[in-house]
């Protein structure tokens, strides 16, 4: 399951700093608007301590986390829906990702440009999320325009449904509002989704602020971004992208050091990989066997046999049960003979919904 995360934010908030941090990849940061014209990609593993715990109980040849992707989208300007400063490309790389991650400068600092002269946080949310609704407008506006003339005379019920979530969303962008916030059923929400609009993806704001903010636990900036957020429904994490740039370079046991230094336990850049995990309502079940232990991503809701096709299609396509039990069950028990004799050793179906932490062996013949 690859699933992307766009870093976007205007030019010089720390965007491609935070990726390097990420990623330990070598994204181009430089004191001047659009120093990364290409999308730079890194596969980020998610931390588990679920994971090297199972390990405890079952000793494997090889432990595989699961991963994401997080993608470093250039600086967006105001008047990118319209092609300003290679607004086109860079929103078409966000169009692209599962979820957002707009970083926010909540730090001055003289020696660092600012594109609009001075700190403001919330007109600077203003500029990337208006950019957006613009995009978005245009797109929904050529697809009404398209399909308008049609759907008011035809019997096809599809057609005329999609025309009613497009016109929809077209208010709620032209009123300024995200396509997200449309309240949308079940049956309404496959013709969103078929959109692609940058505003139908989750949001999560990110505070980048120096090194003395992030110990004291944040400033005046965060406080609002924080504040404005929580009006949209959106969630929000301070990171200080500099220092963790710094941690991510550092051996283990210095890092362990430098974190106790700073009264933390983890970098924050785990807290903001979990966050992202949270955005995109993911879950992470596990396999573990002597051959190896190993974590895998399915959204939650997932069902066992489509849980079953993310390791391979035949497991899907051939499934027969899921032989389950919590990892929290091994964790308690020590071993999964005793998980078994406590009667926590489950055989689930075709209607079972994996959990958060499962362990699964799936049953299955093609």
């Amino acid at each position: 399951m690859a699933l992307q995360v766009g870093i976007v934010g205007l030019p010089n908030v720390g965007k491609s700093t935070l990726f390097n941090a990420l990623t330990s990849a070598k994204a181009e940061a430089a004191n001047y608007p659009f120093c990364t014209i290409d999308p730079n990609v890194g596969v980020v593993t998610v931390p588990d301590p679920r994971l090297e715990k199972i390990t405890q109980f079952i000793k494997p040849q090889s432990v595989v986390p699961t991963t994401m992707e997080f993608v470093d989208i250039a600086g967006i300007v105001a008047g990118a829906h319209k092609g300003e400063g290679l607004g086109n490309q860079f929103l078409n790389h966000i169009r692209q990702t599962d979820a957002i991650v707009h970083v926010v400068r909540c730090f001055d600092d003289p020696n660092i440009i600012h594109v609009s002269g001075s700190v403001d946080p919330l007109r600077d949310m203003e500029v990337i999320n208006t950019e957006l609704m613009l995009a978005d407008l245009e797109s929904v506006d050529k697809k009404k325009q398209r399909i308008e003339k049609t759907a008011k005379t035809t019997a096809d019920k599809k057609l005329k449904q999609e025309f009613e979530v497009t016109k929809k969303i077209h208010e709620a962008l032209e009123k300024g509002l995200p396509a997200r916030s449309v309240a949308l059923d079940e049956l309404e929400l496959p013709f969103a989704k078929e959109l692609h609009l940058l505003t139908f993806k989750p949001v999560l704001y990110a505070c980048n602020v120096k090194e003395d903010d992030f110990i004291k636990g944040g400033n005046p900036w965060v406080e609002s971004v924080r504040k404005r957020a929580a009006e949209e429904g959106n969630s929000t994490i301070m990171i200080c992208s500099a220092m963790e740039a710094e941690i991510a370079q550092l051996p283990k046991e210095e890092q362990k050091e430098f974190l106790s230094s700073i009264g933390a336990t983890e970098p924050g850049l785990n807290r903001l990989i979990f966050e992202a995990y949270k955005l995109l309502a993911l879950y992470t079940y596990f396999t573990a066997g002597v051959k190896e232990v190993r974590a895998w991503t399915i959204r939650s809701g997932t069902k066992a046999p489509q849980a079953a096709g993310v390791i391979h299609t035949d497991f899907e396509r051939g499934f027969i049960r899921a032989e389950c039990y919590h990892c929290e069950d091994l964790f308690n028990f020590k071993s999964e003979a005793a998980v078994k004799e406590a009667g926590k050793y489950r055989l689930e179906g075709k209607d079972y919904t994996v959990k958060d932490g499962d362990v699964l062996f799936f049953r299955f013949n093609v």
